[in-house]
């Protein structure tokens, strides 16, 4: 392509090296320069992740034409004999990662120019989220797991400084704490992961590690007396344990809907391209050593399928207009996880690259109307918005149909792909994934359609003050809205046969059974227009179309009767308001249990053994040993003389007594 013939004079790898680089400067330079550069910050990091996409770009083609990198760039420590990198793998994997990831966070930063106006920390947002995108890239581009480690963790501070970045707001530091809480518990089982990985592989290496995996067979290692355990597998489900946390599934979910309480294009970043979409990254990376374990993948499949109906269902009962999209984020990544767990490791790719596309639309055009609304978030006090906005109206439009699974947008290929992979899949419990993700797409529709439909139909149920001020939103605000549209409805058309039903990613998930699954599936549909023909006769578009029609039914033809219904079921409802109690659980589990053994901490060990032994206690000792001798230097001769004397004394004894 034209567009990239000046950058082959450059040597690869520091174009490589730029696209991390560049959102890294970008941050720095917004962050010292906060002062300065006051409401000008966002140059900086709109200009480095600009070129970040566009080198992305670059080397998706380059990937395209069969160029491809591995090794390291440096090695900044040596630890006894374990060498400690900074390396690349540059695959298909990587590319299209690093298109998606850029590509959202762009939008997201010209977004935000319009969005963060006049806010106190406008350049301060903008220092975090350019340096976010760095994190979430050197994590996509590492080559092994110290690396991978350093950006999965690096994505969970930055998360937690956006989460809270209101740090006004009490609501909003304690969802960022229980964000940080909650991830630091599947980030436990991570490194638990990777350590195994090193001592039983020597290595932290990529390549090194999948290279030893055949002679890890039958190893087993003993957690509980009398169970052995597959190594493989000990090792594939605690770094999953970590997937689970990143990519909020159950019961490690709770912390995402309470991500809310940051800025809307933050949640729009997290949930779209960046931190939830990092384990699904990682299992896929990870595939060769899923693929020797039936119960790692049993344990994924079972776990997916669980959160993407169970965490739609509570979707149905919110009222909040992002956290309605922040459950429907909960149940894609439940699909994919699922894909995941099926050997589907491209359909889960395909996915996560169709949804960052349509979620991200949705969370932006949500905040359009936020915007507009005065900073309002409850659907109940909307309605009739599409004659005020036209533009976040049809966008929004094109992001719940996607979401819904209707062709021909995005959504429906890489949703429908995924049950088609998981009905084909031989891993224990297949069957009842498949009917969970078929009836999630029921569910999904109904939230969905409930949601586009309080808001934008109906009668205006807003204040009058409100009404009156009701306007679209200012270009910057809509530009990235209509530029996330055209991959919402062109991804899932133009990239099902290479990326969803190809052999794009053969070269980075060299899964055997991965290429069976697909390879089945593309034998029946050889391209977009025979999988859409497919599509429509199948059940989960028709589940799709009846979850529309019944939300018209409720919110426009019938909208009393929603209220009826839900006294009818209340036991149902009540037990999705509560959602399942796993805040209870996990307030008496986690915030009750580590504030129990802080409390004992700070009571025995700072109170009683470092304050009352090792320092006041010192510091006492030394103040009674110091007053003792204090009292002998009395200041009078006569006390000295006698002193004397007794001294002479005893000396005169030791010599006659001990001397003879």
């Amino acid at each position: 392509m034209f567009l990239f013939d000046w950058l082959r004079l450059f040597p690869a790898l520091p174009i490589y090296l730029a696209i991390p680089l560049a959102p890294l400067l970008g941050s720095l330079i917004a962050g010292l320069g906060s002062r300065q550069l006051k409401e000008k910050a966002h140059w900086a990091p709109i200009i480095g992740v600009a070129v970040a996409f566009y080198l992305a770009l670059f080397v998706l083609w380059q990937v395209t034409q069969g160029v491809t990198f591995y090794g390291n760039v440096y090695t900044w420590g040596v630890m006894g004999n374990l060498p400690l990198h900074i390396g690349l793998d540059i695959d298909a994997l990587t590319a299209v990662m690093l298109v998606v990831v850029t590509f959202v966070s762009l939008c997201v930063h010209v977004y935000t120019v319009g969005y963060m106006h006049g806010d106190p920390g406008y350049a301060r947002f903008f220092s975090y989220i350019a340096l976010f995108t760095f994190a979430m890239i050197m994590l996509v581009m590492s080559n092994n797991f110290l690396q991978l480690f350093f950006g999965w963790e690096a994505v969970g501070l930055v998360s937690y400084l956006l989460i809270g970045f209101w740090f006004q707001r009490e609501s909003a530091n304690a969802a960022a704490i229980k964000a940080f809480i909650v991830n630091r518990v599947g980030d436990f089982g991570f490194l638990l992961g990777i350590a195994a990985i090193y001592s039983y592989c020597g290595s932290l290496d990529y390549r090194t590690v999948f290279a030893q995996l055949p002679n890890l067979v039958g190893h087993t290692v003993t957690i509980i007396p009398g169970h052995p355990w597959s190594v493989i597998t000990w090792i594939a489900i605690l770094l999953f344990i970590g997937a689970m946390g990143k990519s909020a599934q159950v019961p490690l979910h709770v912390w995402l809907p309470e991500s809310m309480e940051g800025p809307t294009p933050i949640s729009a970043l997290i949930h779209a391209a960046t931190m939830v979409t990092a384990g699904i990254f990682m299992v896929a990376r990870m595939s060769p050593i899923y693929e020797l374990s039936a119960t790692a993948l049993a344990v994924v499949l079972m776990i997916g399928a669980i959160t993407a109906l169970f965490m739609g269902l509570i979707g149905l009962v919110q009222n909040d207009i992002k956290r309605i999209i922040a459950y429907s984020t909960l149940s894609q990544l439940g699909y994919m996880t699922a894909a995941l767990g099926a050997s589907a490791f491209s359909a889960a790719i395909f996915h996560l690259m169709t949804h960052a596309f349509f979620k991200a639309l949705l969370f932006l055009a949500a905040g359009s109307v936020i915007h507009a609304m005065n900073n309002e978030q409850d659907i109940r006090k909307m309605g009739g918005l599409r004659r005020y906005m036209p533009v976040t109206y049809v966008t929004f439009l094109i992001g719940s149909l996607a979401l819904a699974g209707i062709p021909p947008f995005a959504g429906f290929f890489s949703k429908d792909l995924i049950i088609e992979a998981v009905g084909l899949a031989h891993v224990p419990g297949a069957g009842l994934a498949e009917f969970f993700l078929v009836a999630g797409v029921l569910v999904t529709a109904l939230y969905t359609f409930r949601l586009f439909f309080l808001v934008f139909h109906g009668q205006p149920r807003m204040d009058a003050h409100t009404r009156a001020h009701l306007h679209e939103s200012p270009w910057v605000i809509t530009v990235p809205l209509l530029a996330l549209t055209i991959p919402s409805i062109y991804a899932g058309w133009a990239y099902i046969k290479p990326i969803g039903l190809g052999s794009f990613f053969q070269g980075a998930i060299p899964v055997a059974q991965q290429w069976n699954t697909i390879g089945e599936i593309a034998a029946h549909w050889h391209g977009s227009l025979s999988f859409v023909m497919h599509g429509l006769i199948s059940l989960p578009f028709w589940l799709a179309v009846i979850g529309i029609i019944t939300a018209a039914y409720l919110y426009l033809i019938l909208p009393g009767m929603p209220v009826v219904l839900a006294r009818a079921l209340r036991p149902f409802t009540w037990i999705l308001e509560h959602k399942y109690g796993f805040d209870a659980l996990n307030r008496v589990l986690l915030v009750n249990g580590v504030l129990f053994f802080g409390r004992l901490f700070w009571r025995v060990g700072d109170v009683r053994i470092i304050d009352g032994i090792m320092v006041n206690g010192t510091a006492r000792e030394v103040g009674k040993a110091a007053l003792s001798w204090r009292r002998v230097q009395s200041g009078y001769i006569y006390h000295y003389a006698f002193a004397m004397i007794i001294g002479l004394i005893m000396l005169m004894t030791y010599f006659v007594v001990m001397r003879g």
